[in-house]
């Protein structure tokens, strides 16, 4: 019989010691409106970075900074979000051209999760000193983001090839929406970006008017697009977008900047002010 060690060894590509994804595979999308058991922070300040960041932080340090302006220590704090990181692929290409940037997946099916988490380890064990600034949580987005994150936090969030949900009914379910905008609006500062990918013309077009519809959104010009070096990496970094590539399909992004909201219109301003969920 083989041995547990033996098992384990398998799941690991001897020459490289990164995980095979055959053994983490999983349904392609998980319902974000069903229950899930994970535990989830009161609140951003109970978010242990010693688990996801050892080398930035001693153990057992959480994100314990009150938001004190005057505080003279400066708190280093995750400013990169991927929604749905999948296997991590765009983590993994972010970790190096952004060295000193804290960024993390959130993902929702627990053995991709988990994959992500033994890619991790991984490569820091391979590469010293590099990727240390990645990091994975099982979560639901949908309904914790601002468990995670304080107000203004992000510089960056990224949906790339979301569940379609293509029935009308299940429209609800999609992680681009007018509601869940308003908190992605919260946790992103002002200039933060919001970057978007689907290989669904339909869905690109919903992504796409959500995104203009919204008051504290508007979007990149063409010439910051150009020279904006994570948009590249929206088609090519993550494994459904590379076979999206490899089948000669067709991608529809949208790539939106958070804005200061305007003085002038009713109820606008208000919306980057909300209080955090718990």
């Amino acid at each position: 019989m083989m041995s547990y060690d033996s098992k384990a060894n398998l799941k690991h590509n001897k020459s490289t010691g990164l995980p095979r994804k055959r053994f983490y595979r999983a349904r392609a999308h998980s319902n974000p409106l069903s229950d899930s058991h994970f535990p989830v922070p009161i609140t951003p300040y109970n978010v242990d970075y010693s688990e996801h960041y050892p080398e930035f932080f001693p153990s057992g340090q959480i994100n314990n900074y009150n938001g004190d302006t005057t505080s003279s220590l400066e708190v280093k704090k995750i400013q990169f979000a991927d929604i749905g990181c999948g296997f991590g692929g765009l983590l993994v290409s972010l970790a190096t051209l952004f060295p000193e940037t804290l960024m993390i997946g959130m993902e929702l099916r627990d053995k991709v999760t988990e994959y992500v988490k033994e890619r991790i380890v991984a490569l820091r064990a391979a590469n010293p000193g590099k990727y240390q600034n990645i990091s994975v949580v099982r979560t639901n987005s949908m309904k914790y983001i601002p468990n995670f994150f304080e107000k203004g936090q992000l510089s960056k969030m990224f949906f790339l090839f979301p569940d379609p949900h293509f029935k009308e009914k299940n429209h609800r379910r999609r992680v681009i929406s007018p509601h869940l905008l308003d908190e992605y609006a919260y946790v992103l500062q002002v200039g933060g970006i919001i970057y978007t990918i689907t290989d669904v013309e339909e869905l690109g077009e919903w992504m796409k008017a959500c995104l203009e519809g919204h008051p504290l959104f508007e979007a990149i010009t063409e010439e910051e697009l150009q020279t904006d070096p994570v948009v590249k990496l929206l088609s090519s970094a993550t494994e459904e977008g590379q076979k999206v590539a490899r089948n000669g399909g067709q991608t529809f992004q949208a790539v939106y900047k958070r804005i200061a909201p305007s003085e002038t219109e009713n109820g606008v301003k208000n919306l980057g002010e909300r209080s955090v969920l718990n």
